[in-house]
């Protein structure tokens, strides 16, 4: 089946803020001290790695392979407090960018690398993320910040890796349309069972920096199956960080489930 047969007529509009509202959370977190690198790529290249229902995201023709780190602060449920130890971690991701036959745009994550064991095995059997557990650091050092991760000896991720280091630059002060594209996404588009899922969120405004690459040595999006050698990073910024909620999963007629 074609990319064309399956994309959305209306895709929804790229906006800073949620499109809709999350009054009942299934999941409230903050993610703080986030690296957003990206690298431009072909929708042909991505389209098979995506789940059913879904094709890549695109502004001007491109897509883009996003590799996130950051740090997970205070996951809790419904409206409960956010737990303290379990639920604050360093993770790194990689992802992509969908959309699907409603118009919902939303991110799919290749791989999602976090260091509590724990969560790691609460989001892999409830939600079946992608999620590996792996040794993590952040280490702050004035303007400058590196985000270190190695899977551990596991069969699924040995010898994955990565090492990046960003020095926080100026606020962006007027997002571009590529910068609000990358960064403004309101939901996530998996699979449950063999049934398609989508996890919407919604958070304030992104506080944007850009920021310069001092170093990424990784090699996760090659172990999540996107093409190598990547080129340099179209696009380097980092944030301070949001609060966020989680709303429930839509059913495949795009109806939120009560």
């Amino acid at each position: 089946m074609s990319l064309t047969h399956l994309a959305p007529r209306v895709p929804e509009a790229i906006t800073a803020d949620p499109p809709r509202p999350t009054p009942n959370p299934l999941l409230t977190q903050s993610w703080l001290d986030l690296a957003f690198l990206h690298w431009a790529a072909d929708p042909a290249d991505v389209a098979p790695l995506l789940p059913p229902g879904t094709v890549p995201d695109t502004l001007d023709g491109v897509t883009y392979i996003g590799l996130v780190a950051f740090r997970m602060h205070r996951v809790g449920w419904f409206r409960l407090p956010g737990i303290p130890y379990l639920g604050t971690f360093p993770e790194t991701n990689v992802r992509l960018y969908s959309v699907d036959a409603h118009g919902r745009r939303g991110v799919v994550f290749r791989s999602l690398d976090a260091s509590r064991l724990v969560p790691v095995a609460v989001a892999r059997t409830a939600f079946r993320l992608p999620y590996v557990w792996s040794r993590m650091s952040i280490r702050d050092d004035g303007d400058t910040i590196t985000y270190t991760s190695r899977r551990r000896r596991l069969p699924a991720g040995r010898g994955a890796h990565s090492r990046i280091t960003i020095r926080i630059g100026e606020r962006v002060s007027d997002p571009n349309d590529l910068e609000h594209f990358l960064t403004a996404r309101w939901g996530m588009h998996s699979t449950f069972f063999g049934r398609q899922m989508y996890l919407p969120n919604t958070h304030p405004r992104w506080p944007l920096h850009r920021a310069g690459l001092i170093e990424c040595d990784e090699n996760l999006t090659s172990a999540a199956g996107l093409p190598r050698p990547l080129a340099e990073p179209v696009s380097v910024l980092y944030s301070p960080g949001v609060p966020v909620r989680f709303g429930r999963p839509a059913r495949p007629g795009g109806i939120p489930t009560p």
